[in-house]
């Protein structure tokens, strides 16, 4: 299970999380009134996207992705998202979010619980679309020949 205290973790949180969740969460702390500096303006970058192949195990590099970037200074606590696609109010809400979680903002508990039901509500989603994709799965039988 993901924690907010692990950065790593945040992250994949905060990247499971729509942007108008983080959002409502980056205006709720903001409306605490924070000191916020914007370190980063969000930008969107190519960063290459690496897959393992999967007989031989070797990663190799399957192309490049667009991202957004963000990064903030939040009442002294350093803040940083990177979210797919081309989205520059989602990637600075998620700055703000995690710096407010490692600032341990007032609104630390709602973050955590938030982040957490979106990463349900993905998983969730997920096995929802893995049990219909199974519904299609093809199996195979090799016909041998008598010798």
């Amino acid at each position: 299970m993901h924690t907010v205290e692990d950065r790593t973790d945040r992250f994949e949180l905060i990247a499971a999380s729509d942007g108008d969740r983080l959002g409502t969460l980056a205006d709720s702390v903001l409306s605490a009134g924070c000191e916020l500096s914007v370190r980063q303006e969000p930008t969107a970058q190519l960063v290459m996207q690496r897959a393992v192949e999967p007989v031989e195990g070797q990663p190799f590099n399957l192309g490049e992705v667009v991202v957004t970037v963000a990064e903030v200074l939040l009442d002294g606590a350093k803040g940083f998202a990177m979210v797919a696609g081309k989205d520059e109010r989602r990637a600075l809400s998620g700055a703000i979010v995690d710096a407010a979680v490692a600032a341990d903002h007032e609104c630390r508990s709602e973050i955590e619980s938030q982040l957490r039901e979106a990463a349900d509500e993905q998983a969730a989603e997920r096995q929802e679309q893995w049990a219909h994709t199974r519904e299609t799965a093809v199996e195979f039988n090799a016909m041998e020949e008598d010798t």
